[in-house]
């Protein structure tokens, strides 16, 4: 009966140790700090980004508004499986960097809702095969927390994303789309930049790529290698 308690105790202790992040994977977001964390200040998003912690999570917003930003990871990596919890608000344009260089050109995932949502692009880089998800308006939960998993492998990249255990799409590029074809990067959650309330604003991006207000949260963020 003993043993039984301290093997509950343990698993309750190691649950509470590593939140909701799967076994296998390391955490790299402590939930609260942005220990392993540190804001581009090369980025052509913005260099003014103020990232907060609310609640165990990392949250974006734009801080002054119109201006974004990347927050990146210390670490480099080059196979890996992503593990992270979103929520974001409506009218508002980020995205999930992959193998990210300081400047921010990287594999993104787009984070926007209306917009290609759970897409994968490139930014500031080209995607010679782009991700494009089926169904992912049935798949998302608009006003709760979604899991994502992201997995990249390969000198000339595969990404597979799965969102809340359905897969999304499974594609494998042509070649190393990369600056000077990287096989390592950082990981970054991107706040995008939007044009300001004037008359020239029609020239960048629209108002709605960032609505005033808006925040990306993520939480519960663990990495494997592989």
């Amino acid at each position: 009966m003993k043993t039984i308690v301290f093997i509950l105790i343990g698993f309750q202790f190691l649950q509470s140790a590593i939140g909701q992040i799967p076994p296998g994977y390391k955490k790299i977001f402590n939930g609260k700090n942005l220990r392993g964390w540190h804001v581009s200040r090369s980025t052509h998003q913005g260099t003014t980004l103020d990232p907060n912690i609310e609640n165990q999570s990392i949250v974006l917003d734009q801080n002054p508004f119109g201006q974004g930003g990347v927050l990146l990871t210390n670490k480099k990596y080059t196979d890996f499986e992503l593990y992270l919890q979103v929520k974001i608000d409506s009218f508002s344009n980020g995205g999930i960097f992959l193998r990210s260089n300081e400047g921010g050109a990287a594999y993104q995932i787009e984070m926007s809702i209306p917009g290609d949502h759970c897409h994968l692009f490139g930014e500031r880089i080209p995607c010679s095969v782009p991700g494009v998800p089926k169904n992912v308006e049935q798949i998302w939960k608009a006003t709760d927390w979604n899991t994502l998993r992201i997995r990249m492998t390969g000198k000339i990249p595969k990404v597979m994303v799965w969102l809340n255990d359905t897969l999304l799409y499974s594609v494998q590029q042509l070649k190393n789309d990369f600056i000077g074809r990287d096989i390592q990067g950082s990981i970054g959650l991107q706040c995008h930049w939007a044009s300001v309330f004037s008359d020239a604003a029609g020239k960048g991006m629209p108002l709605d790529s960032w609505r005033p207000g808006a925040k990306h949260r993520y939480r519960y963020i663990g990495i494997k290698k592989l």
